[in-house]
């Protein structure tokens, strides 16, 4: 689709906006929301006509980019068929949407219980953990995002939490591995992984073991600035749950459906958690989804004795439907399988060449089309380049770049001191070297602060 500027309907939309939207995460009188007249694949515009690729997958959900035919498709016919129904009953779209999604989950996670959304999939899989095991605490790490609401923002290990936390949730945390900024003074990812387990298990032992229910982890931490977890390390967590008996949770949220190059980040570790979240990816947030995942040894718990928890909307169809044919849309066209190979054969090259360019990008990782430009004012002393949780002056050179990419046409995701590489997974190479190169020019004025 080609855009068609329309100043006058922008400046509409705009002004209602600013009268009557309260956005999230926001200062509401600081901000200017960009006023998007259309999206197609990896695109969106404005009501000028200006054109962004989109880097950020919207909010690192559109894994199959904007207005999938089959998809849009899907959706109107399950909205003339039966647009809603009461979560008791059984219902086709539902029911598919269960059984495709359970096809492609590690080991024995074939129930799935259905949410709104991924903050209340980690609710409700905490829940879930607590009732099965009859202990009180989480373990949760820092640099970490798990959701906005009440018991999600709580275990979450970013500065999101601190307006919320209330010191009484039930929840401890702990450092997770992360050899860039190690908390461990580890030298190698060997290194990092064994002392991160020591500190995880000491953890664990002070904490009293039978007071735990549950350890949750990202499985590739995202906005947190996706840093893979060295070899053995997830493996290592499961094993610590099975000794002490506590449910291993893994947020997929992010991470699942493909943004790894797999199906879910847990296939490159070879774990099988107890209970798993998703939402986003799994029908591109075309209609808000959400889910856990469980295995059946905590089905099991609930087979006779009620769960005590539930969502009116659970399983709705329309986007049940719409998650139906993400799956099967990213099936018949190797999705999963282009995010690999693009990955590996553009976007790492592509950054790691921007790395050896730019003195401000002090180290870049990631896998599939999930990746992170750590930016620094000095490499060697890796200084980030603005404060932790910088705001107001001391953002200043985030502002800028963040600035630089959108005048190039790329819409980055910006986070602290780090800018994400997560496109939809469809991007095609051309798209994947025109972000890279939009990328090349921002990271110019990101230089420009450099110590």
């Amino acid at each position: 689709m080609t855009p068609q500027p329309n100043p006058q309907v922008g400046a509409a939309v705009k002004a209602a906006d600013r009268a009557h939207v309260f956005h999230s995460w926001s200062a509401q009188e600081l901000i200017d929301p960009l006023a998007v007249a259309g999206a197609e694949g990896s695109y969106f515009w404005d009501y000028d006509g200006k054109r962004y690729l989109d880097f950020a997958s919207g909010l690192v959900f559109t894994n199959i980019g904007y207005q999938h035919p089959k998809v849009v498709a899907a959706i109107q016919e399950q909205a003339a068929k039966m647009t809603t129904f009461a979560p008791a009953f059984a219902v086709e779209a539902r029911s598919e949407a269960a059984r495709l999604i359970a096809e492609r989950t590690p080991g024995d996670l074939d129930k799935i219980f259905f949410t709104n959304g991924g903050a209340d999939a980690v609710e409700h899989a905490l829940r879930m953990a607590r009732l099965h095991t009859g202990r009180p605490k989480v373990l949760s790490a820092y640099r970490s995002y798990h959701g906005g609401t009440q018991q999600a923002v709580n275990v979450t290990g970013d500065p999101r939490r601190w307006a919320s936390d209330t010191g009484t949730a039930g929840v401890v945390r702990f450092w997770a591995p992360f050899l860039y900024r190690s908390r461990f003074y580890a030298e190698t990812e060997a290194q990092e992984c064994e002392r991160a387990l020591e500190h995880l298990e000491s953890t664990i032992q002070f904490e009293g073991p039978s007071t735990i229910a549950a350890i949750i982890l990202e499985t590739v931490p995202g906005t947190a600035g996706i840093m893979l977890p060295p070899e053995g390390y997830l493996a290592g967590v499961r094993a610590l749950c099975d000794k002490y008996g506590i449910v291993f949770v893994l947020d997929e949220v992010m991470a699942g459906f493909g943004r790894t190059g797999t199906w879910f980040a847990a296939d490159l570790y070879g774990v099988v958690p107890d209970l798993m979240t998703f939402a986003k990816g799994v029908n591109s947030g075309y209609v808000p989804l959400g889910g856990v995942a469980i295995s059946g040894a905590i089905a099991e718990t609930f087979a006779k004795r009620p769960y005590p928890g539930g969502l009116t909307y659970s399983g709705h169809p329309l986007a049940c439907a719409a998650a139906v044919a993400t799956i099967e849309v990213m099936a018949e066209e190797g999705i999963v399988e282009h995010a690999a190979k693009l990955g590996a054969d553009v976007i790492e090259p592509g950054l790691r060449a921007l790395a050896e360019r730019h003195p401000s990008v002090g180290e870049v990782r990631g896998v599939g089309m999930f990746w992170a430009l750590d930016l620094v004012r000095d490499r060697a002393t890796r200084e980030p380049l603005v404060p932790y949780n910088a705001t107001g002056q001391d953002n200043t050179p985030m502002a800028a770049f963040a600035a630089a990419a959108k005048r190039s046409g790329l819409w980055p995701f910006v986070n602290m001191n780090r800018t994400h590489v997560v496109p939809p997974l469809n991007i095609t190479e051309a798209e994947a070297k025109e972000g890279i190169a939009a990328l090349d020019s921002a990271l110019g004025v990101a230089d420009e602060y450099v110590a």
